[in-house]
């Protein structure tokens, strides 16, 4: 698990630093300039870690299947030269979805300038300015990519199914609580992404404004990064009591 978790932390100050240094340095210079080779950069390594992401994520799913309904054969399922080849394909199949799709994206011709309205390079704002029948071509690669992602969700459903029905038959109270103690950080963590890449890439058209896209694209490029370590932190009980002693102080300067 722990392994899993440096890799997920790697991925997310990854994509964290893909986006935010060059925000900043807009905001900074009151400019909002980016180069073709720089935009093409900044999607592909952030589509690369972003998939990359999912798959680590649906790879914990079955970690924490296998340590909860298979405790005995974890080290041989789960040992450490199969953590390290699994997290590997991970990566590599980050790797190999977003050379598709930035590849793809950036062969279109482009018809309506060279404006994106956001603060970061994307490619939903970068097909809204290719030709009208060119992007068909990224809008079929796109279907497929929903397409395993929704059998990636499907697999994690299967697993936490599995998992609620073996920490329901333990006989131990406290055996249950701990069991789910576990899988709690990793659910809130899913939730998050899950929900937030759905509303931003495949929200109903109508529903869609400059206003929300970048609110949602500020959410799951800045603000969901920021907080997978906290939720996986509140496992920590220094962490814990250090949080509940800063909010205490701040309740009591308040009164």
């Amino acid at each position: 698990m722990d392994f899993f978790l440096l890799n997920l932390a790697l991925l997310d100050l990854g994509c964290i630093s893909t986006t935010l240094p060059k925000a900043m340095a807009n905001a900074l210079g009151d400019t909002r300039d980016i180069s073709y080779a720089g935009c093409a950069a900044q999607v592909f390594f952030f589509f690369f870690l972003f998939s990359a992401e999912y798959s680590i994520l649906t790879i914990m799913s079955y970690d924490r299947y296998v340590a909860i309904c298979k405790p005995l054969h974890y080290g041989t399922l789960l040992g450490s030269r199969a953590c390290a080849s699994i997290a590997a394909a991970a990566w590599g199949t980050g790797l190999l979805y977003s050379l598709l799709h930035t590849a793809n994206t950036f062969s279109l011709p482009l018809c309506q300038g060279n404006a994106i309205n956001q603060f970061l390079c994307e490619i939903p704002q970068i097909l809204k300015l290719s030709c009208s029948g060119a992007y068909l071509r990224e809008f079929g690669l796109i279907i497929f990519s929903a397409f395993i992602f929704f059998g990636c969700f499907v697999f994690i459903v299967v697993s936490y199914v599995q998992i609620f029905r073996a920490v329901l038959r333990m006989p131990s109270e406290q055996g249950r609580h701990k069991a789910f103690s576990t899988c709690v950080p990793h659910l809130a963590v899913l939730s998050l992404f899950v929900s937030t890449s759905t509303l931003a890439y495949l929200k109903p058209h109508f529903i869609s404004s400059p206003s929300l896209d970048l609110e949602m694209a500020l959410l799951y490029t800045v603000v969901l990064p920021v907080m997978n370590p906290v939720i996986y932190s509140m496992r920590n009980q220094e962490i814990k009591q250090a949080l509940r002693t800063l909010f205490g102080d701040i309740l009591l300067r308040h009164q």
